[in-house]
């Protein structure tokens, strides 16, 4: 349970990160890059990039939010190891994004595509953690006690 509740705080700062980022990328870095020396054609691909950052911050966050409910409900080890490939998937995709969009060293372009492996990945794992065979999905609320039984209807 500790580990849904990590999941989806994990998640929440995530998306939290994106809204931010996402609002600097449209404003401050907009008019930021225009004094950077560079041509209007890299100028717009650093602000493509950054925006794809912040997009998929998002969709992963609230991915793992999603995750973080949903191993409440199937207690598997790999929604776990799901999720984890979409946390450290997102570090490396958007955040070498972000590090490539500030800096222009091409290096940092080139641990994009390792963070996307680890992306599909984490949903890979995911798809597998529903559809494998194992327990069933604990969907029925919590019981009432004996207490709660006796009461009338309303009360």
């Amino acid at each position: 349970m500790m580990a849904a509740r990590a999941w989806f705080a994990v998640g929440a700062l995530f998306a939290l990160g994106s809204v931010g980022l996402g609002a600097f990328g449209a404003h401050g870095l907009k008019r930021a890059v225009s004094t950077w020396g560079l041509s209007p054609l890299e100028q717009q691909h650093r602000l493509d990039n950054w925006d794809v950052a912040a997009r998929y911050q998002m969709y992963h966050g609230l991915g793992l939010i999603c995750l973080g409910v949903s191993s409440t409900l199937w207690p598997r080890r790999l929604f776990g190891v799901g999720a984890g490939g979409l946390c450290l998937g997102t570090l490396l995709f958007s955040g070498g994004l972000y590090a490539y969009v500030l800096t222009g060293v091409k290096g940092w372009a080139l641990i994009v595509p390792v963070g996307g492996s680890l992306l599909l990945l984490g949903w890979l794992l995911s798809l597998l953690a529903v559809v494998l065979p194992g327990p069933v999905p604990n969907i029925r609320p919590p019981s009432a006690s004996a207490n709660d039984a006796k009461s009338p209807p309303g009360v």
